[in-house]
């Protein structure tokens, strides 16, 4: 079984899209993460849905998360007008990391070696610079398990 195997098309935005645009699609998809793309289409990176939310979440709530159970319900259910004109280029990574991104002829271990190192739901699939949909870590183990 190779990566072209599991491959699904799979919604992308770009660095200038907002962040509540991009939460927005990661719930009503319930997706994992979004694939982040330049202007050509190029895969620059995969943003795990953690990382947008990383962005609405106060900073004081995630260094300390004692602090987030004194915020009282109707105010916590709010935060994530935190996001306001947000971009997903804010919710990027400072250090860049290895790409979660490989070629449809990757062996489905080749894939989840890839998921595990780089602490990611999803795996761009990309062919001659193209991008030919994800592999994501529901479909992989749902796959798998089934073999």
């Amino acid at each position: 079984m190779h990566a072209r195997d599991l491959v699904t098309d799979f919604p992308t935005v770009r660095q200038d899209t907002s962040a509540v645009e991009a939460a927005r699609l990661l719930a009503e998809q319930a997706l994992p993460g979004l694939i982040v793309v330049d202007d050509d289409g190029t895969p620059l990176c995969v943003l795990p849905g953690t990382q947008v939310l990383r962005l609405a979440v106060p900073r004081y709530c995630q260094d300390d998360p004692a602090l987030a159970s004194v915020i009282d319900e109707g105010h916590a259910d709010l935060f994530l007008r935190a996001l306001g004109r947000r971009t997903v280029r804010e919710c990027l990574p400072e250090q860049p990391r290895e790409l979660p991104i490989t070629d449809p002829d990757a062996t489905v271990l080749e894939v989840a070696a890839l998921m595990a190192r780089t602490h990611s739901p999803l795996v761009a699939v990309v062919e001659d610079g193209r991008l030919l949909g994800a592999v994501t870590l529901h479909a992989l183990l749902r796959r798998v398990l089934t073999v």
